[in-house]
């Protein structure tokens, strides 16, 4: 079971955001190539990596002396299954029955 409010406070940082992005974009990218793409020093790119990994966002696996970083969808996915599905189902039955009345004719 994941923590809704570490997963909601990592995606709350747009620098995070972009982290995730750019790990969306290739997988499996070094400290360095992450640092690369920020206006940061590398302290703080590892502070928001740490940040994503205990949100279980971020997942890492040493490859060498490499350490390389890859995207966890599974924990966004969860909170929109519990948070944003639930509250879009009875949306999407409401505009299915309004289409449905409206073919029928009166």
């Amino acid at each position: 079971m994941i923590d809704d409010d570490l997963v909601f406070k990592a995606l709350a940082d747009p620098t995070r955001r972009f982290l995730l992005d750019l790990l969306f974009m290739v997988d499996g990218r070094t400290l360095t190539g992450l640092e690369s793409e920020l206006a940061m020093t590398r302290f703080g790119v590892m502070k928001h990596l740490r940040v994503l990994e205990e949100a279980g966002l971020v997942i890492t696996r040493r490859q060498g002396r490499e350490k390389l970083h890859f995207l966890n969808p599974v924990p966004i996915r969860q909170i929109h299954d519990r948070w944003i599905d639930k509250y879009t189902e009875h949306r999407t039955a409401a505009l299915l029955d309004l289409k449905r009345e409206l073919e029928e004719g009166p």
